[in-house]
C-alpha cells in the first residue's frame, strides 16, 4: 500500500473513497429470494456487501410450497428478491408465502423486490375476464408486504391497485448507455415503435438520443377484441314500438329517433402493416418493456429490412422469450436482441446467440439502499417524464 505523508511527517494510509454502500446497517437488513432468480438475488446481496439470508424454498411432492427461513427475522427489514418467469404462478406463490412467514415471525417490514411483475399486462378488462393485476395487488398486500420495488411496469397505473407504496425503477438509463457505446454509427439509426402503443416510449427513447422516430403501424391477424363473442349477438327485434311520454314540440326537433333498435359498432377495418416514417439506410432500434412471444418482432423486422434498413436491433427490459422463441429470433433477420437480468435467461441465450444481456442488479442495490437508509429515491427518476 502506498502511503502518505501529512505536513507534520508522520504516515498515514490513503483515503479510500467512500462507496455507496459503506454507510449501511448490516444488523437489521435481510435479504432473501425464492427460486425464480437466484443468481440476481446473490448479484445484488454481493453488491451491498451482505450475504443472502437462509431461506429455502422447495415444494413437495404434490406441488405444495414449503419456505423455511433459518435466521431470526424478528424485528428485521426484509427484502425479498423474486421476478416473474415462465413458471409464474408458482413464482407468486413463493413470494407469498415467504412474505407471510417473515409477517407471522414479527419482522418490521417486508419489501418485496420484483423486477418483473407477473400478470403486469392484465391490467385492463377484456370481454368477460377480470383485472388480474389488481387481484395479484390485493394479494400482495395480504400477505403483508409494506413496499414493492418492480422495474417497468407493463402499464404504470397498475401502482394505483396496491395498497401500499410502490417504485416504479426505469431500466431506459443502462439501455441508452448501451446504444451509444455498443452500436456502431448509432447516430444513423432511427427509433421504431412496432406498435403504434409503443409510440410514447419510442418517442422517449429518440428524444434522448436526438434521433428519429418511426412506427410501424396495422396488423397482421384479426385483433382479440374484434374475435366473435357471444355479447355480439343482436337484440331480440320488436314489432311494436314501446310507448313512451309526449314529446313537446320543441324537443322533438332536437331529439333524433333510431328506427332500427340499438345501432351496430362499426367493424374495425386494420390496415396491412405499413411504416411511419423513413428506415432506408438506417439502423432501426426497436425499443418495448417486454419480449415475449416474438411473432411480432419478427414480422416488424421482416418489413424494416424490405423498406431498406440496413441492421435491426431490438431493446427491451424484460427478456421473457417463451416457447421457441429463441430459433424464431435466430432466424429473423434481427441482428441483436437486448434486454436485462430483470428474468433468467441463460438457457434462450445458447439457443440463440444474437440475444445479450445487461446487468441492472446496481440499480436493486441503490434502490434497496435508499430505502432502508430512508433516502430520498427521487435520483433514481431524474429527468424522468410520463412517456418513460
Amino acid at each position: 500500500m502506498l502511503l502518505q505523508r501529512n505536513k507534520l511527517g508522520s504516515v498515514r494510509p490513503p483515503k479510500r473513497c467512500r462507496s455507496d454502500m459503506d454507510n449501511i446497517s448490516t444488523s437489521d437488513i435481510v435479504i432473501i429470494n425464492g427460486n425464480s432468480h437466484p443468481d440476481l438475488a446473490n448479484m445484488v446481496a454481493e453488491r451491498m456487501g451482505l450475504k443472502n439470508g437462509g431461506c429455502s424454498v422447495f415444494h413437495k411432492s404434490n406441488r405444495e410450497t414449503i419456505v423455511e427461513i433459518s435466521d431470526s427475522v424478528r424485528g428485521k427489514d426484509i427484502y425479498i428478491i423474486q421476478t416473474g418467469t415462465k413458471d409464474a404462478n408458482n413464482n407468486i406463490m413463493e413470494l407469498l408465502i415467504m412474505a407471510y412467514a417473515c409477517k407471522t415471525s414479527s419482522a418490521r417490514s417486508i419489501v418485496g423486490v420484483i423486477p418483473y411483475l407477473p400478470y403486469s399486462k392484465q391490467c385492463k378488462m377484456r370481454k368477460r375476464g377480470c383485472i388480474v393485476s389488481k387481484l395479484l395487488a390485493k394479494m400482495m398486500c395480504t400477505s403483508g408486504l409494506t413496499h414493492i420495488i418492480t422495474m417497468d411496469l407493463h402499464q404504470k397505473e397498475i401502482q394505483g391497485f396496491f395498497d401500499i407504496p410502490v417504485d416504479n425503477l426505469r431500466a431506459s438509463p443502462f439501455l441508452l448507455q448501451y446504444i451509444q457505446e455498443s452500436i456502431p454509427d448509432y447516430r444513423n439509426s432511427v427509433i421504431v415503435a412496432r406498435n403504434p402503443g409503443v409510440a410514447k416510449k419510442a418517442n422517449s427513447y429518440a428524444e434522448r438520443l436526438r434521433l428519429g422516430l418511426a412506427v410501424i403501424h396495422g396488423e397482421q391477424k384479426e385483433a382479440e377484441s374484434d374475435e366473435v363473442d357471444g355479447r355480439y349477438s343482436p337484440p331480440p327485434t320488436r314489432n311494436s314500438t314501446p310507448q313512451h311520454a309526449p314529446i313537446s314540440s320543441s324537443n322533438r326537433q332536437r331529439t333524433t329517433s333510431v328506427s332500427v333498435g340499438v345501432p351496430e359498432h362499426i367493424c374495425k377495418v386494420k390496415p396491412p402493416l405499413t411504416i411511419v416514417g423513413d428506415v432506408n439506410g438506417r439502423i432501426a432500434i426497436m425499443v418495448d418493456d417486454l419480449i415475449d412471444d416474438v411473432q411480432a418482432f419478427v414480422a416488424a423486422a421482416e418489413m424494416l429490412k424490405e423498406n431498406g434498413a440496413c441492421k435491426i436491433y431490438v431493446l427491451a427490459t424484460h427478456g421473457l422469450l417463451s416457447s421457441d422463441a429463441p430459433r424464431l429470433l435466430d432466424e429473423s433477420p434481427i441482428d441483436e436482441i437486448v434486454v436485462t437480468n430483470t428474468i433468467p435467461h441463460e438457457i434462450q441465450k445458447l439457443q440463440c446467440h444474437k440475444i445479450k444481456t445487461i446487468d441492472i442488479s446496481i440499480l436493486i442495490a441503490e434502490a434497496i439502499r435508499r430505502i432502508h437508509n430512508k433516502e430520498s429515491m427521487s435520483y433514481l427518476f431524474r429527468n424522468v417524464t410520463l412517456e418513460d
